[in-house]
């Protein structure tokens, strides 16, 4: 029988509109591949709950990205009503959206990982940190850069805004270097990226306009640089325990080594987006991908 696979997308985080474009990519995807597929723009909870009820999908697609989508609340709703759904579970999907429990599982298993200090926007503007500039400033809980500043010099400070004092922020040592970034699928990692971005750094504009950055895949660096990455993807996707796919950041220099920015547990599927070029190049199509992600949806049972 034929599964029925609810693609879930937008939600309320500021990456709505890219997640609008994931869901509408791996819904037509799933049709081409022989799934039955409904879809659902997230706006409210209480009709997501109806939409369940009235179509009772064999499976979630999660396209949702942020706050919501990939930070354990939608998986806690899931898990309780006892509905498969793709990317990780809730425990997985915690660690991972959170960048100070990330880099201590990343650090504990021998990733290399930037100095760091957390704090809130309003101990922040107090200068209650250590670190000197150049360094990064970024929300605890985010993903696609949203809310990076880079602060090159002591007077850039004055760029950084939040608009809640009690935002938790990270301030991170700023790393020199190649940005990278590695998928992994099932566990392998499927290749390392060298992102160029024509103007700035890899931020959320970068990522999402056609033209604005040049992938590089496979990245050209050594070798055992390059294997480096991988293990390291590998390594933390495996300790955070992820399902299906991942996706790694980094940074490299010759003085530093390859060093971890972050992971995403549920990266976007957009046609600019870093996975499905990666799978590509490793002989797998999109609609190979999406379809993979649905047949290792996973599935809290009930206990006893």
């Amino acid at each position: 029988m034929t599964k029925k696979v609810l693609v879930v997308m937008g939600g309320f985080s500021a990456e709505r509109e890219v997640s609008l474009v994931t869901g509408k990519c791996a819904a037509e995807a799933l049709e081409k591949w022989g799934y039955q597929v409904v879809t659902h723009d997230l706006q409210d909870g209480f009709r997501l709950v109806d939409v369940l009820k009235e179509e009772k999908p064999d499976v979630v697609f999660n396209a949702l990205h942020g706050n919501f989508g990939e930070d354990g609340e939608i998986q806690g709703l899931l898990d309780i009503l006892q509905i498969p759904y793709t990317h990780s579970g809730l425990k997985t999907s915690i660690l991972g959206m959170d960048k100070n429990l990330t880099k201590a599982i990343a650090k504990a298993n021998g990733v290399k990982i930037a100095k760091s200090e957390t704090m809130t926007y309003a101990e922040f503007k107090k200068d209650n940190f250590t670190i000197k500039a150049p360094y990064v400033v970024k929300p605890v809980s985010d993903g696609s850069s949203v809310g990076v500043f880079i602060v090159a010099h002591d007077e850039d400070k004055k760029k950084v805004f939040y608009e809640d004092d009690s935002r938790e922020i990270m301030v991170e040592k700023f790393v020199e270097g190649k940005e990278l970034t590695v998928a992994v699928l099932d566990d392998k990692a499927l290749g390392v990226t060298e992102l160029r971005p024509k103007e700035g750094f890899y931020d959320y504009r970068a990522k999402y306009t056609d033209g604005m950055t040049q992938h590089v895949l496979p990245a050209e660096i050594s070798e055992d640089i390059y294997e480096t990455a991988k293990k390291y993807a590998e390594i933390l996707h495996q300790a955070l325990g992820c399902n299906t796919v991942s996706r790694c950041d980094f940074r490299y220099n010759e003085k530093d080594g390859v060093v971890l920015l972050e992971i995403n547990t549920n990266p976007g599927l957009t046609p600019l987006s870093l996975v499905p070029e990666q799978a590509k190049y490793a002989g797998l199509s999109y609609e190979q991908l999406c379809a993979f992600l649905v047949e290792n949806a996973i599935y809290r049972h009930k206990e006893g």
